[in-house]
């Protein structure tokens, strides 16, 4: 599994439009074969920053990814909403996706 976790800084003018943005972007890769899970969250220190954590079954898969129309778009859009170059960090997990947790538990 390729796993990615991109973090984007919102120009102060997007920042409450984000989600709205990035919505059509999300659905269609969420669409894709490969994909295994494409999960926004916004920052709770500084209300600009979304981070994105992404995972795709293989690196075929996203390879298909960043050739789609929908990530060639949201590339082309992008640039005029971020107020800085995004942060990533790409790994390769031995793992097909999310686990439990070993050391908690939700209390009876």
């Amino acid at each position: 599994m390729i796993l990615i976790n991109v973090k984007f800084t919102a120009r102060r003018e997007y920042a409450d439009s984000w989600m709205a943005r990035v919505d059509a972007f999300t659905r269609a890769t969420r669409e894709e074969p490969g994909n295994i899970f494409f999960e926004w969250s916004r920052s709770v220190d500084d209300p600009q920053v979304y981070v994105l954590l992404e995972a795709f079954a293989d690196a075929e898969a996203g390879a298909a990814h960043v050739n789609s129309d929908h990530f060639k778009a949201a590339m082309a859009e992008l640039p005029q909403a971020i107020a800085a170059k995004p942060q990533i960090i790409y790994v390769e997990a031995p793992v097909d996706g999310w686990g439990e947790m070993a050391e908690l538990t939700p209390a009876e």
